[in-house]
């Protein structure tokens, strides 16, 4: 019998009026939207008219056509695949799982496209940022989960920096099925994540039985802007995949030894796109750190009862990449890893499963369930 699959990566392109479409008519010059400029690229674009980044439509599986795109673009030459000519299965609900059936895919976490690139643009934004996240939030509940036919789970969107509306949003999400949320990896208005005055956001997502997703998105950076000047793309910067680590490192380093998953045993935290390789040596670099910082500082080193890798065993999860081995991973750190494809994006996979084990990940069978269903359907609360 063959290992049912759930896809822990995918994504849905967001039509060009998305966010307007799912916000009341008084709210919706928050709206972020996707403009042609002269030459007939599209872009996303601001509530105020800023250009953001380019809508671009994706070849999955291929990044040389992404580059080829950008050079004529920057070239000033009109677009070969102009944004309206998306395939429909890469942003309707029904036509994905179409294609997840000529996949072999049997179930997705379906994430924003756009929404990984805009919530740092509207940071100083706070109204706009969080109405944007709301509207993403409603096509998940009245578009994709009925479109979806229960096959695709979207993940919700949201952020810590109002409780209220987030203990909203948590409680619409988990009303109508959706079960794991996005949020930014980085401090929360200059708060680290386990900062007292968080404290009652992570209860709500215990109590509505929501889980924590991060996913590598234009958000807080790690280091100081001036490392980033000159790159030629400010949303996507070399940085971003040097250093592809650093930011989950961060935020897990704190939620653990923070106390917040001691706090909270019933948190589910994914880590997804962040690749999965480094996850493993981190578990012991973060004990060997903590008993060091304890003992050299004077301060109990049991203030936790758990080593702080127990913690991140117990409640976290981690999309791998084929390349990075995950079967050997799970061998050597536990079995915390996931199946992902990252479809329909150029950096992802075309053919998911076909070209995850051509890459180096396993083949399906019962030693490989946890990579392949039970480790992303543990994220979705089953």
């Amino acid at each position: 019998m063959a290992v049912p699959v759930i896809d822990a990566d995918t994504h849905l392109f967001e039509t060009r009026t998305l966010w307007a479409d799912h916000l009341p008519a008084a709210r919706r010059h928050l709206a972020l939207r996707i403009e042609d400029d002269e030459l007939g690229y599209a872009w996303l674009t601001a509530p105020g008219g800023e250009r953001i980044h380019l809508a671009e439509v994706h070849t999955p599986g291929d990044i040389g056509p992404m580059g080829a795109r950008r050079i004529r673009q920057r070239a000033g030459a009109r677009p070969e695949v102009p944004f309206d000519e998306l395939p429909a299965c890469d942003r309707d609900p029904a036509a994905r799982v179409g294609l997840m059936d000529e996949q072999g895919v049997d179930e997705a976490l379906v994430f924003p496209n756009f929404g990984l690139f805009w919530v740092r643009a509207l940071e100083d934004q706070p109204e706009a940022q969080l109405a944007n996240m709301e509207a993403w939030n409603r096509w998940a509940l009245d578009g994709i989960r009925p479109g979806g036919a229960g096959r695709l789970h979207p993940v919700g969107h949201v952020s810590l920096r109002d409780p209220g509306w987030l203990d909203g949003q948590l409680a619409a999400l988990a009303g109508g099925g959706v079960t794991t949320a996005m949020v930014p990896v980085g401090p929360v208005d200059g708060m680290p994540l386990s900062h007292p005055d968080l404290e009652r956001c992570w209860s709500m997502f215990e109590d509505r039985g929501v889980g924590v997703i991060f996913h590598i998105s234009d958000g807080p950076r790690p280091f100081a802007d001036a490392w980033y000047e000159d790159d030629v793309n400010q949303i996507e910067p070399l940085l971003m995949s040097t250093f592809i680590a650093v930011t989950p490192q961060l935020a897990l380093t704190d939620l653990a030894v923070g106390g917040v998953l001691a706090r909270h045993p019933r948190l589910r935290v994914g880590l997804v796109e962040f690749t999965s390789s480094w996850f493993g040596p981190f578990l012991s670099t973060i004990d060997a750190c903590y008993r060091f910082h304890a003992s050299y500082n004077g301060v109990p080193v049991d203030r936790l009862k758990l080593a702080p890798s127990e913690y991140l065993r117990r409640q976290v999860r981690v999309a791998a990449f084929g390349f990075e081995r995950p079967a050997q991973l799970a061998a050597a750190f536990g079995d915390v890893y996931m199946f992902g494809s990252d479809y329909p994006h150029a950096e992802g996979s075309a053919h998911p499963l076909e070209d995850f084990t051509a890459a180096g990940g396993p083949e399906r069978s019962p030693a490989t369930v946890g990579l392949y269903h039970d480790n992303a359907a543990w994220l979705l609360g089953r």
